[in-house]
This record gives C-alpha cells, sequence and structure tokens, in this order.
C-alpha cells in the first residue's frame, strides 16, 4: 500500500475496480430490476463496468430491464466515473474535513493531469461547479421541451432529461429509450444541449478551463489545450461533413429528413459519436462508408482528463505533427511556436501502438469467438468497448458470456489504461548517467 501511495496515479485502476464490483453487486439485487429477479453476475458486471467506464454500452434494454433503483445506481455509476473516482474521494474528504492532506492532494493530480497542488480545492470547486452547472442547464432546456411540446409529466420529463443530460455530459450512452435518441435527432431543443454538453465533457477540465481563462490569448495556450481545442473543431467538422455525405441519400438513416434535419441529425451523431455513445440515428443501419469513419473518431476519443475514452486528441494531433516534422526533414517538432519535448512523443507514440494493439487482439478475439460476425462489425464493437464510447450494432448483446467478459476488460482498460500508463510511463523516466553509442538502423 505504501508503494502504492508513493505512485498515486497507480491508485486510478484499484479505484475503478472497486467502484465496478461495487455497483456489481448492487446491480444483481432483485430490486434493481423491473422482473424482481437477481441480475447474472456477467450482466451486471458488463452494466456497471458499463456505467463506471462512462461508455454505455448495454446487453439489456435499459429502460425496461432496470427499475428505478437500477437506473439510479446507474446515473451514480456514471457520474462517479465521470468525475473520477479519486476525484469524488477527494471532494467526499473535503466535505467532511474541510481539508486536503498532501496525499490527498496528489492524488487528484495524479487524476485530473493538474501539475501545482497549491490550489487542488479550488480546482475541485471549479470542476463541481462546471459539471452540475452545464447538467442543470441542459436539464432545463430538454425538461422544458419534453413537458411543454411532447405531454410529458413534469417529474417524469424531469427524470429523462436528467438522465440523458448526465449521460451526454460524462460521454456515457445509457439512455430511457429503447431506440435511443433516434426519434429526437431532428429536434435541436433536445439534440443540440446532449450533443453540446458531450463536446464539453469531452475537452478535460485542464484544456476547458485554460481556453475559458485565457480566451482572449488563443496564442498563449499551452500546446495541450491548442491540440486539444482546436483537433476536436477539426474532427468534428470534418466528421460532420464526411458523415453527412455518406447518409444523405440513405433512407435507413437521414435519407427522408429535409437539409435541416439531415444536418441536425449528422451532427449530433458526430458530436456524440466520439465519445457519448448514443444512436440519433441507426447505427446498424449506416452504409459502409460511414462505419470506418465512426472507428476512427471513436478510436482518437476527446480530451486528456476529460470523460471520454479513446487514445486523446492530444495524442493523435502530436503524432501528426511528429509525422509532418519528419516528412520536412525538421530537426524539431514544433506545434504554434513551442517545440515539442521528446519524452512526449514517445509517449504519444507508446500510448498509440499500445492502444492499436489491443483493438486488434481484441477485434480478433471476438472473431474466433462468434465465428459468424462480419470483421468491420467486430472492430467497430471492440473500438466502440476499448475508447469507452457505446455505439453499438447490437453485437454486444447477442455475445455469449466469453464475449462479453472481453467487452467489459477492454471498457475496463479503455478507461484506466491510457490515463495510467501515460502517467507511469512520465513519472518512471529516469536519467542515466552515461549513453550508449548512436547507430542508425534501417527504416522502411
Amino acid at each position: 500500500m505504501r508503494r502504492l501511495l508513493r505512485n498515486p496515479v497507480r491508485l486510478v485502476p484499484f479505484g475503478f475496480l472497486a467502484a465496478i464490483l461495487f455497483g456489481t453487486g448492487l446491480l444483481m439485487l432483485p430490486w434493481a430490476t423491473s422482473q424482481h429477479r437477481y441480475t447474472p453476475f456477467v450482466t451486471a458486471l458488463f452494466t456497471a463496468t458499463s456505467a463506471v467506464s462512462v461508455t454505455g454500452m448495454a446487453v439489456t434494454d435499459t429502460p425496461n430491464y432496470w427499475n428505478p433503483f437500477g437506473l439510479a445506481i446507474i446515473t451514480l455509476l456514471t457520474q462517479l466515473g465521470g468525475l473520477g473516482i479519486l476525484t469524488g474521494a477527494a471532494l467526499v474528504i473535503l466535505a467532511v474535513s474541510r481539508q486536503l492532506g498532501l496525499r490527498n492532494r496528489l492524488l487528484v493530480q495524479a487524476e485530473t493531469a493538474e501539475f501545482g497542488i497549491g490550489d487542488v480545492r479550488w480546482l475541485l470547486v471549479r470542476i463541481v461547479a462546471t459539471v452540475f452547472a452545464t447538467e442543470a442547464v441542459m436539464t432545463a432546456v430538454i425538461t422544458g421541451r419534453l413537458w411543454l411540446t411532447y405531454g410529458y409529466p413534469p417529474w417524469r420529463a424531469l427524470w429523462f432529461a436528467a438522465f440523458d443530460s448526465i449521460q451526454a455530459f460524462n460521454n456515457g450512452g445509457f439512455t430511457l429509450y429503447s431506440d435511443g435518441l433516434v426519434a429526437f435527432s431532428r429536434d435541436p431543443w433536445v439534440a443540440l444541449p446532449l450533443g453540446l454538453g458531450a463536446i464539453i465533457g469531452g475537452l478535460g477540465f485542464p484544456a476547458l478551463f485554460e481556453a475559458v481563462r485565457e480566451w482572449r490569448r488563443p496564442r498563449g495556450w499551452a500546446i495541450a489545450t491548442k491540440l486539444t481545442i482546436w483537433g476536436s473543431i477539426v474532427l468534428i467538422v470534418l466528421g460532420f461533413g464526411a458523415l453527412l455525405f455518406a447518409e444523405w441519400s440513405n433512407p435507413a438513416t437521414i435519407g427522408t429528413y429535409d437539409a435541416p434535419g439531415k444536418v441536425l441529425g449528422a451532427f449530433t451523431q458526430i458530436a456524440l459519436s466520439r465519445t457519448g455513445g448514443f444512436d440519433v440515428i441507426n447505427i446498424d443501419k449506416l452504409t459502409e462508408e460511414s462505419y470506418p469513419l465512426l472507428i476512427v473518431l471513436m478510436f482518437i476519443g476527446g480530451g486528456s482528463a476529460s470523460t471520454a475514452g479513446g487514445i486523446k486528441v492530444s495524442t493523435f494531433f502530436l503524432l501528426a505533427f511528429v509525422i509532418w516534422a519528419e516528412l520536412r526533414g525538421e530537426p524539431d517538432v514544433a506545434v504554434g511556436g513551442r517545440r515539442v519535448a521528446t519524452v512526449s512523443q514517445r509517449q504519444a507514440l507508446t500510448v498509440a501502438l499500445l492502444s492499436v494493439a489491443v483493438v486488434v487482439a481484441g477485434t480478433v478475439t471476438v472473431i474466433v469467438l462468434t465465428r459468424h460476425v462480419r470483421y468491420y462489425t467486430a472492430l467497430f464493437e471492440v473500438t466502440s468497448a476499448f475508447s469507452t464510447t457505446g455505439l453499438s450494432t447490437g453485437l454486444a448483446a447477442e455475445l455469449k458470456a466469453p464475449g462479453q467478459y472481453l467487452l467489459t476488460a477492454l471498457m475496463y482498460i479503455g478507461r484506466v489504461g491510457p490515463l495510467t500508463l501515460g502517467s507511469a510511463i512520465a513519472l518512471n523516466t529516469r536519467r542515466r548517467l552515461y549513453r550508449y553509442p548512436e547507430e542508425q538502423p534501417i527504416v522502411g
């Protein structure tokens, strides 16, 4: 335990695992299901992992299988997973004791990717205020829409709006509608708040706070913030244009919509496909061209220290700058007039290649376990699980226990893996008092 406390980031996987097992135990209880029956262990474990990892992938019909108690547990696990296990624990300590010791400050620093520990209390306040203020605004807008336009009773409208808002901001994907958000794909008062909330939640607190604080001087942003903010904009714009083009005439998705409906449906689906996991259009009826697009966007994911998964936007675009510098023969990799440290380049390459290896191994295993599934379907499902996105073609629910255990492991690895790996690599950096002779092997 002392070794864990000396390296706080190593507590992250244990914290998430404890939350998953606790949620699994609660969801197995008969009081959590509509039929008041015990839930099988694999189903409860899959659902708890999906909630804590803010994935949203389900193997049951969420609104019909779980009763209000079960749905409340899923909501609590999603909120806890979005905030971060160690951040949530620090909030409880702060509320009880009114102060945080050095050890607890280091824990929060490790999980939120903040480099200073002097103002952790103020950091926690800002995080909580941002999370609940954004969710409250989303809930208010959607509640009014469901109540005044769709005729929902006030309390039912509030419950549906709050559930989906929490899921969207935390980049989960559970919903109280059996067909996802397809019924609201052309309603801007429902689709846009959820899409924008997912974008904000997927930026990450470090980038979000700096962008808001220094909004007048974007040139002065840190490299990580520049890569996250501008990279996210590029991915959303390009993804939106590509999906709109691919699905424009597809009658099974947005082909029968009018032009504004097509634009709204494509934009919202892209905003929620990178990290959120909601079905705004029928995912299992997309054209063949759309699947590779969504797979790439899911694999990249959102910002560092955010509720999103994937290898992270900053990692992807940092590697793009590395490739660009190498093609131009530049001795250094520069972003926005600043040179990127070599150690950061190596960390980005390590995270990306290991993530590719996990996805490839997972895809091959799913194909071996099922033998009838298409390659693209298996790749889509595995990428969605590993990137904690939650989009599904329906394969997850069809898999037998071994396949569901595999996806459960991928969701867990995808949530804690990049964070733990990246921080562990940074913390394990060491200096040598000597260097080996240099040699240039043949490349390519």
